[in-house]
């Protein structure tokens, strides 16, 4: 053990980063802690968030419904019955401005699950921050602007891959000169565990995503060291508690390592994987919700011991609905507790050391490198995507774990073991069925209202760029000042982009 105890080399703060990428982690700043909040209208999302920030959350982080993220206006056909839904409902400025209201984005940071339209909404918060007076050298916050994970495993996507990268490499060029404290993308593996992925395949997709955006911005033109700094990344907190800490581990390793010798980048910033955790929404059970307040502690603890940056904790009743204002608090509190109760954060890498962390962590490492290699021998990640490749081993992998469930090796308690007559069930969140219709008069009222010439100007300029090879941001952050909105400003760029359709 004593040998093994050396092997373990650098401190956290050191290169691979292994152990931590901050020398005191906790002990100098705990992580944000954030509660991923949105739905119905801007005005009911932002009294969720005026809530949660009494509640003591330290950051925002903004669900978005599934027009929005499919570039659909709250009036457009196929957005009937899901306007607020699984999210806030974001048409225009307006409805940014007035989801912010009374809150100073330039004195709290931001996280924004947004993916297709990332570019749009990211106009919309730079044009509300602007409007404020904040500083937009100084804005922070992340934008999630993963569009690769929505073809693998989430299904968001609009455009197809290859325009589809265009327009995050714009954002990330954009955002190093306009931006430069922004995150620009948020790597996810989250919704690739949440597809059935294993926690290796986790890991090995993400790298792998991650070396195909490094690769589309060094195409682009850009320097890995100008915008590798503001690349970070969003995991899932599963089940498994000494794998979750070992996978973060595992990945942080992996990353600076491709980071230094693949990329040849040199600024430390650009080696050190930040990263935001949520707990597993897939392992939520409607059956017995009050269990599900011990697996979300779990789950969290072990993002904690893992070195998270950023940390979300679901509610107790998100198999049921979206969460109360109650739930969402005891969620929060799971974290406060964790933070100044445990102890845990005394010590910079509680768990370094320890023979189970460092021999699953090298496994995972291990797997997940020959994923990669895998992929790069297809001809890398767009063409394993392409394929379906990614696509299938994530569906095998699923599948051979819901085998494992109906068989009964693979225990869910309270599913398949441990079950109990049900009882009566809380009171689940109820969305007023009103919200859409209210919302989809203040979207008509927003294009009654503005100028016709100048609109049309702009939104023709942009498809004109689009056609070019300009950077397409500052065409959307011009039509979003013209209160085009985000479905009008999607379809510009479907009639140049077309549609991905999945084969």
């Amino acid at each position: 053990m004593s040998d093994h105890i050396t092997d373990l080399g650098q401190l956290a703060g050191q290169y691979p980063y292994t152990r931590g990428i901050y020398p005191d982690m906790y002990r100098g700043r705990l992580w944000t802690m954030r509660q991923y909040a949105g739905f119905g209208t801007a005005e009911e999302s932002n009294r969720r968030y005026r809530y949660l920030l009494s509640q003591g959350i330290t950051g925002l982080s903004v669900a978005f419904d599934l027009p929005t993220q499919m570039g659909l206006d709250s009036d457009h056909t196929l957005a009937a019955g899901e306007v607020g839904r699984v999210g806030v409902a974001i048409c225009t400025l307006d409805d940014m401005s007035r989801l912010f209201d009374a809150i100073h984005l330039g004195e709290i940071t931001t996280s924004m699950t947004i993916n297709s339209t990332a570019a749009i909404l990211l106009s919309f918060y730079v044009l509300v921050a602007r409007s404020q007076g904040a500083n937009l050298r100084q804005l922070s916050g992340t934008i999630q602007n993963d569009i690769l994970k929505e073809y693998i495993a989430r299904g968001t996507y609009i455009y197809p891959v290859r325009p589809a990268m265009r327009i995050i490499t714009d954002l990330f060029a954009w955002a190093a000169q306009e931006l430069p404290e922004w995150n620009t993308i948020s790597i996810s593996g989250y919704h690739i565990r949440e597809a059935g992925s294993t926690a290796a395949q986790e890991v090995a997709f993400t790298m792998a995503n991650a070396i195909a955006y490094v690769e589309a911005a060094l195409g682009a033109g850009l320097q890995v060291d100008e915008f590798a700094p503001r690349i970070s990344f969003f995991f899932n907190a599963h089940n498994n508690f000494l794998e979750e800490i070992a996978k973060y581990r595992a990945a942080r390793r992996l990353y600076a390592t491709i980071m230094r010798e693949r990329f040849s980048a040199r600024n430390p910033r650009s080696l050190m994987m930040r990263f935001h955790v949520q707990t597993a929404g897939s392992t939520l059970t409607a059956q017995q919700p009050d269990v599900n307040v011990v697996r979300v502690s779990m789950q969290a603890l072990a993002a904690v011991l893992g070195g998270a940056q950023s940390l979300h904790t679901n509610a107790k009743d998100e198999a049921l609905s979206l969460p109360t204002e109650e739930s969402a608090r005891l969620a929060l509190r799971t974290q406060q507790i964790i933070a100044h109760e445990s102890g845990v954060t005394h010590t910079a890498d509680p768990v370094g050391g320890s023979y189970a962390i460092e021999k699953l962590t090298a496994e995972i490492e291990r797997e997940a490198r020959w994923y990669i290699d895998h992929i790069d021998a297809l001809g890398g990640t767009l063409a394993a995507i392409e394929s379906n490749y990614i696509q299938n081993e994530i569906q095998n992998a699923a599948y051979a774990f819901q085998q494992a469930v109906e068989n009964g090796q693979a225990v869910v308690v309270g599913v398949n073991r441990f079950k109990q007559a049900e009882s009566e069930t809380p009171a689940p969140f109820r969305l007023d069925p009103e919200l859409e219709q209210q919302q989809i008069a203040r979207l008509r009222e927003v294009r009654a209202s503005r100028s016709r010439a100048v609109f049309d100007e702009r939104l023709r300029a942009l498809e004109q760029a689009a056609r070019s090879s300009d950077n397409l941001m500052p065409y959307i952050l011009s039509c979003a000042e013209a209160h085009a909105t985000v479905g009008e400003i999607s379809d510009r760029l479907r009639a140049v982009f077309g549609e991905y359709r999945e084969t």
